[in-house]
C-alpha cells in the first residue's frame, strides 16, 4: 500500500530545502543563540537556491508556486533542524502584497524580494495596549497632500532591523468616525531604506530564544501616497486573509519541529542502553513518543487542507486558526516527550534539543495564543457567546 502524504508531490522541495539546511548543522545555530545574531548566511542561501521567492510570480522573478509549496519549503527547514523564523515573514506577508497591491508596488518591489536585493520581513501589526485586538490599534497616517504621516509604536515586530520593507497597518480614520467597527484601518508597504533614525526607531527585545525581534517607534515618518495596499479604510480584511496564511505556514514550521523532535527522541531511544538494553524498548519510553507520533499526523492533516483551501482562492480562517493551534500541541507534545527521553541530555546545549524547545514554546503564545483560537472556534463553528470583546 503507498503511504498517505498530504504534500507527496513536492518531494523534490523537500530535496531541495534539505540540501541547503545541510550546510547549517546544529552548531552554527548554537554559535548564533550565544551571540543573539540574525543567520545572515543561512537567509542568503535560501535566497540564493529560490526558495524566499517561492509565492512570487514568475514574471516578477519568483517560482510562482502555491501557499502549499511554500508551507512545505518551511516544514522542511524546521524538520532538518534550522528555523525559518528569520526570513518566513517574506512568505506570509507576501499574500497581502499579491492579492490586493498595485501592478505598480509589485513592479517596484517584487522583483527585487525575489532576487534577495530587498527584504520584507517585518510585518507591523501588533501595539503594547491592543496586543491581538486589532481593531483598538493606536498608530496613525494622517494624509498631507502627496505623503502620508506615520505616528505610533509597533512590538514583537520580528526582523525589523532586517528589513529593507514593512507591510503596517494603522489607523487612517478614527474608530469613532468609521462607518463600521472594522473600517478605518489602512495597509502600507512602507520602505524603511533611509528611515532608520529618520522617522523610525528600532529598539530590539532580549527574549528566551533568538527570535530578533523589536519594537518599532514611528514619529512623523513620511512616506509616499502610493504606499497605500488597496483601497484605503479596508486594512483588517486584508490583514485577516494575510494572518490566515500566517497561521497556515507557521503550523506548517510547528510540523517541521514535531517531526525533528520525534526523529531526534527515537534515535536516542533506540541508542542509549541502560541496565543492558535500549530504553527504546520501554513502554514508558514509546508511548509518549508514539502518542505524539499520531497526534503530528492528525495536525499535518489539517495544516494542509486549510493550505489547500487557501490556494483555491477561500479565506479559510477556522481551519487556519485550528491548524495552527494542533500543529502547536503537537509539536510541544513532540518537545515534552524528546526532552524527556533524553533525560539529563536534553539539557545540553550540544544535543540541541533545549534549543528547539525554547523554539517550539513559542508558538502557544504567537502568532496567537491558544487560548484565543478556542474563543474564535468557540464563537465561529459552535455559535457559542463571544467571551472577550464589546459587550463583556
Amino acid at each position: 500500500m503507498a503511504e498517505f502524504s498530504p504534500t507527496a508531490d513536492h518531494a523534490e522541495i523537500r530535496d531541495g530545502v534539505a540540501r541547503v539546511c545541510a550546510g547549517f548543522p546544529g552548531s552554527y545555530w548554537r554559535d548564533l543563540d550565544a551571540r543573539r545574531a540574525y543567520p545572515t548566511d543561512f537567509v542568503n542561501a535560501l535566497i540564493a537556491a529560490g526558495w524566499l521567492g517561492a509565492m512570487i510570480p514568475e514574471a516578477y522573478g519568483g517560482s510562482g508556486l502555491t501557499l502549499t509549496a511554500a508551507a512545505v519549503i518551511l516544514e522542511e527547514i524546521h524538520r532538518q533542524g534550522c528555523n525559518a523564523a528569520a526570513c518566513h515573514a517574506q512568505m506570509y506577508t507576501m499574500g497581502t502584497v499579491l492579492r490586493h497591491g498595485s501592478a505598480e508596488q509589485k513592479q517596484r518591489y517584487l522583483p527585487g524580494i525575489a532576487d534577495g536585493s530587498l527584504r520584507l520581513q517585518a510585518f507591523g501589526v501588533t501595539e503594547p495596549t491592543s496586543g491581538t485586538d486589532t481593531l483598538s490599534l493606536k498608530t496613525t497616517a494622517r494624509r498631507e497632500g502627496d505623503e502620508w504621516v506615520i505616528n505610533g509604536q509597533k512590538i514583537w515586530t520580528s526582523r525589523a532591523e532586517h528589513s529593507d520593507l514593512m507591510v503596517l497597518l494603522a489607523r487612517t480614520t478614527p474608530r469613532e468616525q468609521a462607518a463600521r467597527r472594522t473600517e478605518g484601518l489602512s495597509v502600507f508597504l512602507v520602505d524603511m531604506r533611509g528611515k532608520i533614525g529618520n522617522g523610525i526607531d528600532i529598539r530590539p527585545i532580549r527574549t528566551m530564544m533568538n527570535h530578533a525581534t523589536t519594537e518599532v517607534f514611528f514619529d512623523n515618518l513620511r512616506i509616499p501616497a502610493d504606499a497605500l495596499v488597496g483601497e484605503e479604510g479596508k486594512g483588517f480584511r486584508y490583514i485577516l486573509s494575510g494572518m490566515n496564511s500566517e497561521r497556515i505556514l507557521i503550523a506548517a514550521e510547528c510540523i517541521g519541529d514535531a517531526k525533528w523532535f520525534l526523529k531526534k527522541g527515537a534515535d536516542y531511544a533506540r541508542e542509549r542502553v541502560v541496565f543492558g538494553a535500549p530504553i527504546g524498548r520501554n513502554q514508558g519510553v514509546q508511548f509518549p513518543l508514539a502518542r505524539a507520533q499520531a497526534h503530528m499526523m492528525a495536525a499535518e492533516a489539517i495544516v494542509y487542507r486549510a493550505a489547500a483551501l487557501y490556494d483555491a482562492g477561500h479565506n479559510p480562517g477556522v481551519e487556519a486558526n485550528t491548524a495552527k493551534m494542533l500543529a502547536a500541541d503537537a509539536s510541544w507534545e513532540a518537545a515534552e516527550a524528546c526532552v524527556q527521553t533524553h533525560g539529563g541530555f536534553g539539557f545540553a546545549e550540544e544535543y540541541d534539543v533545549e534549543r528547539k524547545f525554547r523554539e517550539a514554546r513559542l508558538y502557544q503564545v504567537a502568532p496567537i495564543s491558544t487560548n484565543l483560537i478556542l474563543c474564535y472556534i468557540a464563537e465561529q463553528v459552535l455559535g457559542l457567546p463571544k467571551s472577550y470583546g464589546a459587550g463583556v
